[in-house]
């Protein structure tokens, strides 16, 4: 099932209270992939938010792993001002936490600063990822990805960058949600040093939103990159930019993340 297909199939249980059922393509390890948790909480806040107000920043911290089946994610509004609006999302039941997702929307302001992060590097060699059942993730089904800069996981190369282009298999139409998926998608720059398989997994993760009318784009050609800016005691801190297929910048994300090796 693609993003859009899980989206328009989850059960809405109340105000703010999405229900989704998610299979094992969306797995990455024994966990969902990070990029959709965020999109079902995204879909929950949506419901307790105008539709106009557009996404801003997203920070989400992975508590527990979040195992394929019944995901239940519950919204509510922190607070509600003129121009933005602060929403958490819990995931869970009962009293077992599995993930804290909490996001500004905001509307537009007049503002006389006005600062675009540089264009995508050039494009070298460009190395097609296939999806490979049993060794690479199983999220990775979603996508069409090619490496155009850097190394890819496990290839025992010690690079602090890495660059992807990335297609969802997705007929759309575009949302934040794919956003989210898309700029979720980098493994950990780390497992690039690695010469044989070793889990990795991310911590928290802040995303920002820079272009709200990325609606106008394509579902293909979208390209991430990745600069892991410290690493020390297997953890490790990430930067990466999102470029929409015509090279602007769609959004920027960050993450603590943990390499075991």
């Amino acid at each position: 099932m693609n993003l859009t297909e899980l989206l328009q199939a989850m059960r809405v249980d109340g105000e703010g209270r999405v229900v989704a059922a998610v299979g094992d393509d969306w797995l990455q390890g024994r966990s969902l992939f990070g990029g959709v948790q965020a999109a079902i909480g995204w879909r929950a806040m949506r419901d307790l938010v105008p539709a106009q107000m557009p996404l801003r920043t997203l920070q989400m911290t992975f508590i527990a792993p979040i195992e394929q089946g019944e995901v239940v994610a519950q919204a509510r509004v922190l607070r509600a001002g003129k121009n933005t609006m602060h929403v958490e999302t819990r995931f869970g039941s009962g009293d077992a936490t599995q993930a804290v997702m909490l996001c500004v929307f905001g509307s537009a302001r007049e503002s006389q600063v006005r600062r675009t992060p540089a264009a995508p590097a050039p494009i070298g060699e460009r190395r097609p990822i296939p999806f490979m059942r049993g060794i690479t993730p199983s999220f990775m089904q979603q996508f069409a990805v090619d490496l155009v800069g850097g190394a890819g996981p496990f290839s025992g190369k010690r690079v602090n960058d890495t660059a992807f282009e990335l297609s969802l298999r997705d007929s759309g139409p575009l949302t934040e949600a794919h956003l989210l998926v898309l700029a979720d998608f980098v493994p950990p720059v780390a497992l690039s040093w690695m010469d044989r398989p070793v889990p990795g997994s991310s911590l928290t993760w802040m995303f920002e939103l820079l272009e709200p009318e990325f609606a106008a784009h394509a579902i293909e050609g979208w390209r991430v990159e990745s600069h892991m800016s410290a690493a020390r005691d297997g953890y490790t801190s990430q930067t990466t930019t999102l470029f929409a297929p015509d090279g602007t910048a769609a959004a920027l994300s960050r993450q603590s993340m943990v390499v075991f090796g």
